[in-house]
Order: C-alpha cells, then sequence, then structure tokens
C-alpha cells in the first residue's frame, strides 16, 4: 500500500470519511492493532461499524502498555459494545528491544505484527490494521518497516488524515477518548542505548501517573538514569513549579536523585531529538 506524499491536494473531511469507510470495508473482515489511543481507536470504531462480527480489536498487553491504557481499552470496546481481545505480548523478552537500539520500535512492531498474523490466518481475518496516520510517516519509525513486512494496512494514512483530523472526526462520532492526550509505550521514555526492563518501565510508569493525579494530562517522564526529566506543555510550567517539593518528594520515593522541567515543554518524540540525520 503506497502513500501519496503529505502535499498532494486532499478530499473533504466528509469525503476523507467516506473512502475510510470503504477502504476497510473492501477488506471483508479485519484485527486491527487496538492500543485505546484515538488513532487506532478510530480505525477499531469505523472497522466495527462497516465489518460488525468481522472486525476484532486486539490489544497488546506487555510492560511497556500502562495499565492506565490497558484498562481504557476494555472500557472503550466494552462501550462500543466491539469485539475485543487482549493478547500477551513479549517484547521485553527480545534481548534485541531490551538493549533499546535507535529501531527498538521495529522489534516491537515485529513482535506484535507476527502475533496478529498468525492470529488474523489462524481465524480466517483477511487484514491487519493499525493507526498509523500522515504524520506520521515523516518522524522516525522504524515500526513501519514492521508493518510492511507483515502487510499491514494503514487506512488512516492512506486516505489522507493527519492527526487533526482525526481527533476531529472522533468527536463527529463521539468517541470518548477523542482528546485523549497522545500516549506511546513507556520505552519512549528511555533514551536509546539504555537498557530496558520491566521494572524500569514500571517505575516511568508511576512517576506519570502521579503527576495525572495531580491534574496534569499531556505529559512525559523521561527516564535518565537518577534523573527523572518531565515535560509537560509550557502553559503547565507554573502549576507545575508550584508543586515542585510535592513532585520532588514522590519521585525520590520511586528512586529519582533529582528531578528537571523541561524548558521546551512537551513534544512527541523528544528523544528522537539527537539522532544524526537519517537514522
Amino acid at each position: 500500500m503506497k502513500h501519496a506524499q503529505r502535499q498532494s491536494p486532499q478530499a473533504a473531511p466528509d469525503a476523507r470519511e467516506a473512502t475510510l469507510r470503504r477502504l476497510v470495508r473492501e477488506q471483508g473482515s479485519a484485527v486491527t492493532a487496538f492500543s485505546g489511543g484515538i488513532d487506532s481507536s478510530l480505525v477499531a470504531f469505523i472497522a466495527h461499524q462497516e465489518l460488525g462480527p468481522r472486525a476484532l480489536a486486539v490489544t497488546a498487553d506487555s510492560p511497556s502498555l500502562s495499565r492506565d491504557d490497558l484498562a481504557l481499552a476494555r472500557e472503550l470496546a466494552a462501550a462500543w459494545g466491539m469485539a475485543h481481545r487482549v493478547i500477551r505480548t513479549g517484547e521485553t523478552a527480545r534481548r534485541d528491544y531490551r538493549a533499546n537500539p535507535v529501531n527498538r520500535c521495529y522489534f516491537c512492531k515485529s513482535t506484535l505484527y507476527g502475533e496478529l498474523a498468525t492470529l488474523a490466518r489462524a481465524e480466517g481475518f483477511a487484514a491487519v490494521l493499525n493507526g498509523t496516520n500522515r504524520d506520521d510517516l515523516g518522524d522516525h519509525r522504524p515500526g513501519l518497516q514492521a508493518a510492511t513486512e507483515y502487510g499491514v494496512l494503514a487506512p488512516l494514512a492512506e486516505t489522507g488524515f493527519h492527526k487533526g483530523d482525526i481527533r476531529a472526526l472522533a468527536r463527529q462520532l463521539g468517541l470518548a477518548n477523542a482528546d485523549k492526550p497522545q500516549a506511546a509505550c513507556l520505552s519512549s521514555r528511555v533514551p536509546y542505548g539504555t537498557a530496558i526492563s520491566p521494572e524500569l518501565l514500571a517505575r516511568i510508569e508511576a512517576a506519570e501517573a502521579l503527576l495525572r493525579a495531580l491534574g496534569f494530562g499531556q505529559l512525559r517522564v523521561r527516564h535518565h538514569g537518577d534523573v527523572a526529566r518531565i515535560e509537560v506543555p509550557p502553559e503547565d510550567f507554573p502549576a507545575l513549579l508550584a508543586r515542585r517539593e510535592q513532585i520532588d518528594a514522590k519521585f525520590r520515593v520511586l528512586g529519582y536523585a533529582y528531578v528537571t522541567l523541561d524548558l521546551k515543554g512537551f513534544r512527541s518524540g523528544a528523544l528522537n531529538e539527537v539522532l544524526p540525520e537519517g537514522a
């Protein structure tokens, strides 16, 4: 499946929705990789509407997925009445994943898509879908290679959806998570070359849960040894600094000796900023 360039003319939003629905419907049956994020949620929801019992949303449960996101995926599937299955994936047991190279995401996605492809073959599903959108195509995304290798289809990217388009359609369809903050796997908080372990991921998850309990939504806690680097949108700086002593004390309990605020603010994929050109 080839993707048009971002600068190509785009259809009107309603036309894109019709095209998206037709593309999904044409598969006949499909398994959707469903994380609970808005991108995969929209694909899973459309597949459920268009394919009915021939659609299955599958969530990969592993230490790299936060418990909150796992619970959300279950809640959404139940609320929408769509077929949903949770499977255990073992990427954190892979040595090449745990070493955390710059293409770590490839090993994660190859594990996931391998499992989904096997499931699809065994149960007679014609396609495997994911939530990749047009904005993802310009980022450092080694997982896209794994998707290509396993023949995974990206209906959002194929039909011209960017992140803003996805949220707009999700709101129109009444999806409860239309405005859910961006969430990547917990391993994305760890600098490349620093080994990944389930224990480390649990520590990061606990740190982010503490901040959410204090009312912060869009955030990341980047792990740098005994330093926790917090990213929140600049407009949240005053609220975070007002609670700096409380946050510092809680993070020390988790094992962080130092807590810093990234003055650039939240941005997705911040750890990719240090990668050499073309990495």
